[in-house]
Parts: structure tokens; sequence; C-alpha cells
């Protein structure tokens, strides 16, 4: 007799395949600006923009030209130096939760001066809706630029830079409009896609059956009593980056299933479990509607996952097997709330992210790069990875020199070096990470990087 899972994934399987020919014999014509709403000088019912006025800077001597207003429905600002060198930046900002209030955000990291200081123009919206919208952004983003184009002047070069959900958005805007975009600069970024859901998931699942404290779907008491529970049962509740190792065999198993499905052994992994332990917990209760973006949860599955190390609880005979709520949402290729990337990059990637991030793993490199391997296009992708274990923990030195070499890649067509991601063994090394590290930061102790031993 067929497991309850076997049998789910057949469904599963029958429903893509009959999907997959709804929709080639539909089509999947990108969404255009001539398909939305021609107006848009106000905020969408129910939200607010908060988009106070930005005090231009000065370079070679000169203000900037800073304008700022409402353009479907989102709000925007726009910054051109004096001595404009014809080209633009998108600027894609990251989650901002489920909350009403919406508004732009100049480039991080230093990076808005140096933009500036190099000649260049930037834009950042702040889409038309909050939540877990990819969809929102993608167009939020294009529509901007085109705004741009009318009102300052079409630029020669659009580039893409952004964090987080931002990444999600710079990589999805690539295969949603090829040709449009000349260069990206995804930072933290989502470009694992679902996948990422699918993480969250299987922390949480796993962590209850290792404890053995089933509570899924999640009870409105899980992070007081449930979470408690599994915390003790584990070892984890007094587990600190630095401090002693209190975890139980199976808070080690748990570990180490977590620091596998988040990108396998590296330097910090264990240090990074440790500082993002509780909070991976936390991620799983959301509160909002049930559109994908207000409850992205709903797309996430472990129907197919194999956990390791399977031992000393067989996890994968033990841990509860969830088939995706909303199914049809997961599978569209099409520009959805929570889209699929494809891998199919069309200019220029180079990507930076944190070996010890768990809120958005380094495993969503890997994912990407698989994708982008699959389909030829490794050319056009670059990695690198930090040593660093927060959310987006950059340094200017390291967002700048990135940045420096992907305008170099676009102009010169010469590829700048990068990390390999996707080889276990290279990525286990002591050393690994080091390369494109902000040596100066760890010097000064800044953040987390003292988390590393020293390059």
């Amino acid at each position: 007799m067929l497991s309850s899972p076997v049998r789910t994934l057949r469904r599963l399987l029958a429903a893509t395949a009959t999907l997959t020919l709804a929709v080639g014999l539909a089509g999947a014509a990108p969404v255009t600006a001539a398909d939305r709403d021609p107006g848009g000088g106000q905020p969408l019912p129910g939200y607010t923009i908060e988009n106070p006025p930005l005090a231009p800077l000065v370079v070679g001597g000169k203000p900037t030209t800073v304008r700022q207003g409402v353009h479907r429905h989102a709000g925007y600002i726009i910054e051109v130096p004096a001595r404009w060198n014809g080209d633009l930046v998108l600027w894609a900002h990251g989650y901002r939760g489920q909350g009403t209030v919406l508004s732009p955000e100049p480039p991080g990291f230093g990076l808005r001066q140096r933009l500036l200081d190099q000649g260049y123009a930037w834009a950042s919206s702040s889409y038309d809706r909050n939540g877990f919208d990819i969809r929102s952004g993608v167009l939020g983003t294009r529509d901007l630029a085109d705004h741009f184009g009318r009102t300052v002047r079409r630029p020669h070069h659009t580039y893409l830079a952004g964090v987080s959900m931002g990444g999600y958005i710079i990589g999805r805007s690539l295969e949603q409009y090829p040709g449009y975009y000349d260069g990206a600069l995804p930072m933290c970024g989502v470009l694992g896609d679902q996948t990422l859901l699918d993480f969250y998931l299987d922390y949480n699942l796993v962590a209850q059956a290792l404890a053995g404290v089933p509570a899924y779907p999640t009870p409105a008491d899980y992070l007081t009593n449930a979470v408690p529970r599994i915390q003790v049962a584990l070892g984890l509740a007094g587990l600190t980056p630095t401090g002693p190792d209190t975890t139980t065999d199976r808070g080690k198993q748990l570990r180490a299933i977590t620091v596998n499905r988040s990108g396998g052994p590296r330097p910090g992994a264990d240090a990074a479990f440790a500082v993002w332990k509780d909070f991976l917990f936390s991620i799983t209760v959301t509160s909002g509607g049930d559109s994908p973006a207000q409850r992205p949860g709903q797309l996430s599955t472990n129907l197919l996952t194999r956990y390791t190390p399977n031992s000393p609880v067989n996890v994968n005979a033990t841990v509860r097997r969830v088939a995706p709520e909303n199914l049809r949402q997961r599978l569209l290729p099409t520009l959805t709330e929570v889209p699929r990337i494809a891998g199919r990059p069309t200019a220029p990637v180079l990507s930076l992210h944190g070996l010890g991030d768990l809120f958005v793993p380094f495993s969503m490199e890997q994912a990407y790069a698989t994708d982008v391997a699959r389909h030829g296009r490794g050319k056009l992708l670059v990695q690198r990875a930090i040593r660093a274990t927060q959310h987006c923990e950059f340094s200017p030195a390291e967002a700048g020199a990135a940045w420096d070499d992907l305008v170099s890649w676009v102009r010169t067509g010469k590829r700048p070096a990068g990390d390999t991601v996707t080889d276990p063994a290279v990525v286990a090394r002591p050393d690994y990470g080091c390369r494109f590290s902000d040596r100066a930061a760890y010097d000064a102790g800044v953040g987390t990087r003292r988390l590393y031993p020293a390059c």
C-alpha cells in the first residue's frame, strides 16, 4: 500500500502536468505597464505613503537633483547628479512585513554616495503594496524605470541592485523583461525563490519530530507552549554562539540538518545556528490575509525532502509531510505574488551572500547557481561569499567592490572573479569566504565577523 506522502506526490505530479499543459496553451506573455492602472497618483485603498523629503547630496561641488512623488500607487525617489553619466540604478528594497505604510529607501551600504560620485542616477520604489509580494516589486520597479525615462531622460544603461526580497525581485525581473536591464547586484537575495519557504517549514517540522512535540499546523500558542518544550528537549534554550554546546543528541541532529539544508558544512555554520535558532521558530507564525503575499507559507512543502543526517532519529520516516496548500501558485511559471525564478538571467549578475545568514540562507545562492548552469547561462553569474552571519551584513567596502566589478563587467565584457558555491568540498574549506570578505571589518570586530576565524 502506498504511503500518504507518495500518494500525495503522485497527485502533485499529475496536477503539475495538467497545469503545465494549460499554461502552454494559454501562453505566458509578460505583464506590461499598459496592463495596469494608468493613474496611480494615490496609494491603494488601505495604504499610506511615507516619503519625507530627502536632502540632496553634494557631488563635485554641486547639489544633486532629488525628485519624490507617487506613481502607480507607489512612492518613489529619484536622484540625479549634476554631471549625470546617463546610466540609471534601480534599488529594490527588502521585505517590509504586512503593514500598510509604504516607503521608498535610498541605496544602502554607502552605495548612494558611491553611485552619485561616479555619475549614476538612482531611483527607488516603495512598490504599491507590502507583504511578500514579488509581483508588486517587479512591476513597480519597471514602472519607475519607465517613469524616469519619461520625466528625466531614457538612460543608456539600467542596472538593478537590492537586498533580500529585493534580490527575489531582481532575479525575476531579469526574466520578466529580458534585455531591459543591463546588469544586476542582488545582495542577500532570495534567489532560490519558493525554496526559502520550504527551508522555514523544514526547520519547524524537523524540530517538532526530534522533540516529540507535534504542532503543525502551528497553533496560536506555538511560541509560548510548543516551542519552549521543543527547546528544552533539544537543549536549545541556553545555546549561544560563543558559549558551551548545550544541545542534546537530538539537538545536534537538528543543527546538522539545518546546516545541510542551508548550504552545507561551511565556516561559522554552528555559530550561525545558535544565532538564528529562535528566530526560525517565530518566522512560521504569520498574520494577515489569505493571499500568498500575506501568507507565503501556503506554498511550502517537504514532500520530496530527504533530511541528513538521519540518526539518532529516523527523521525521514517520522517527520510530518506537507503538500503545498496552494499548489497552483506554487507551479505557475507566470508572474505571481510569489513566483518562480527559472534561472535564465539575461544580463550579468554579481551577487553577495553571508555564509551564516539563516533568514535567507546561503543555499539560495546554490539553488540559483544550479538553475543558471542547467540553462547554460553560467557565464552571466558571479557569486561571492561573505563571512558574516546577520542578514544582509555587508560592509561598504564589500558592496562597493561588487558594484565596481559589475559595472566593469558590463562595460568591458570581462567577467570578474567569484566564489564556487556548488562544490561541497570547496564550501567546507576553513578559509571559504575569505577572498571577498572585508578584512578591515573583521579587524574592527564589526557585527558578527569575529564568529569566524581570522583569514
